[in-house]
């Protein structure tokens, strides 16, 4: 990201009553003269330092809360491994080692089945519905819901928006090509296809190339051409797949303890809250332009073979997802309100997205 000019376009759309007093050329005073408190704070996250759209979106974030506190909460950041191992990033916030994450909600259903709803459900919510659904319609209260008996707040901070099916070294042309396969995916994907026959492993980014390349895994998906390229999954994977009907969108979530973020002042709570939410729209931004920019890279110049799933596939994946999530649902109250809340907007806005965005796509074509 040009991380300066983004910096500044974000602070100009967050409003000011929300911000005043944290401009960091106005003398940090509270009260009759007294300094006003300052915070440290760190910040871990499941990705590679300095990665390309994931890592540097938790960057900019940082860096957006530091500017707009004016200095008086300082974001120290620690990259997958710094401090804490990728996948350890919520227990390090909910048991107080950091106090801000920056991850993905799916990698923690075993802690709390409800978490694999708010980073991506299969043939689901793109990133737009999904914006609206927690923004706008419950969903984000739903959420937060589902981490509060662990001390820990969710926000959304960024978004991939459709990601690819992934990189396949054995070509699919039915499912039967499916089974057996060994594959890198988590989530509701990940038990959608442990159900279609493949045998799924959760392993961090940073390991997935060494894993394709030697045969550990024969599949993996990891985001979209972007970040794919960024990794170099083009010199392990032998065909690229799409559509990503496993995560129409991946939401990237902000998780803060709970206790630490009580003890802020309300004007630097509102600091994050709106760090969190620019953030979350920058990253989806950035991902439209670099994806398109990737996907050109990997076609023209690397001359990957891009392949689309069979129908029969896609249907099959489809029926199964619906069992995964239904039964999903079925194991907690919470689980079934979440779901049918999700179900419910999906419903609602979907006639006016076919007249609108589906609509206007075709028209394109």
């Amino acid at each position: 990201m040009k991380r300066r000019e983004l910096l500044t376009a974000a602070g100009l759309g967050l409003g000011a009553a929300a911000l005043s007093g944290c401009r960091s050329d106005e003398p940090a005073v509270a009260g009759e003269g007294q300094a006003q408190q300052r915070f440290r704070w760190r910040m871990v996250t499941s990705w590679p330092k300095n990665f390309p759209g994931l890592g540097t979106t938790a960057e900019y974030f940082a860096d957006l809360v530091n500017q707009l506190s004016g200095g008086r909460l300082q974001v120290q950041l620690f990259a997958a491994g710094e401090l804490v191992p990728a996948l350890e990033v919520f227990d390090a916030v909910a048991g107080g080692t950091a106090e801000l994450g920056h991850s993905a909600a799916y990698y923690w259903r075993g802690k709390t089945s409800a978490a694999s709803f708010f980073t991506a459900v299969p043939f689901g919510l793109n990133a737009q519905e999904m914006n609206a659904w927690l923004y706008n319609a419950g969903g984000l209260e739903l959420w937060q819901r589902a981490y509060a008996d662990f001390g820990v707040m969710p926000l959304p901070c960024g978004n991939t928006g459709v990601q690819m099916a992934g990189w396949f070294n054995r070509e699919i042309n039915s499912l039967d090509d499916l089974r057996g396969l060994k594959m890198r995916i988590p989530g509701f994907g990940g038990e959608v296809m442990s159900r279609a026959g493949v045998t799924t492993v959760s392993i961090p980014g940073s390991e997935m190339f060494t894993a394709l390349q030697t045969g550990v895994i024969d599949a993996t998906e990891w985001v979209s051409p972007y970040n794919d390229l960024a990794f170099g999954l083009h010199q392990a994977g032998k065909y690229y797949y799409y559509p990503g009907w496993q995560e129409p969108c991946a939401v990237l979530e902000l998780t803060i303890n709970q206790q630490a973020f009580e003890q802020l002042p309300s004007d630097l709570q509102e600091v994050v809250r709106a760090a969190a939410r620019a953030t979350n729209q920058a990253m989806l931004d950035e991902y439209t332009l670099r994806n398109a920019e990737a996907l050109d890279t990997l076609v023209n110049q690397h001359q990957v073979q891009l392949r689309k799933l069979p129908d029969d596939v896609l249907t099959r994946l489809h029926e199964l997802s619906i069992d995964v999530l239904e039964e999903t649902a079925d194991s907690s109250e919470l689980n079934r309100e979440i779901w049918d809340s999700m179900e419910a907007f999906r419903k609602k806005v979907w006639p006016s997205q076919q007249l609108g965005e589906q609509a206007m796509y075709a028209l394109r074509d």
